[in-house]
């Protein structure tokens, strides 16, 4: 990842509006600012979420609180706690996540 152009700055995500959307279970709340081709995400999945999709968009993801897992499309699964993160190339592994508990995440892609 290449950063330019971008000036110092500070994001107070609770001022950033979100956007709730669908999974086949649960939703996922999206606080999003975009810095040129970069997109910086505050995500809180609710209890009980399942993603509606495989993702191929490659990411960088740090679990802020909460449980996430990670289901590959190869059938192997990560389970993410607070303090940890996954980095992933777009077009890489395809993959999508779920929560028991529900959890917030700090994304970049």
């Amino acid at each position: 990842m290449q950063i330019t152009d971008l000036p110092f700055g500070i994001t107070d995500w609770s001022a950033v509006p979100a956007e709730r959307k669908p999974g086949l279970a649960g939703w996922a709340e999206w606080r999003v600012r975009q810095f040129g081709t970069i997109r910086v995400r505050l995500l809180t999945y609710s209890p009980g979420y399942v993603s509606d999709h495989w993702c191929t968009k490659g990411h960088i993801l740090f679990c802020v609180s909460g449980e996430l897992s990670t289901q590959l499309e190869d059938g192997r699964v990560f389970v993410l706690k607070p303090g940890m993160s996954y980095q992933v190339a777009d077009n890489a592994e395809p993959h999508r996540s779920s929560t028991a508990a529900g959890a917030t995440l700090f994304v970049v892609d």
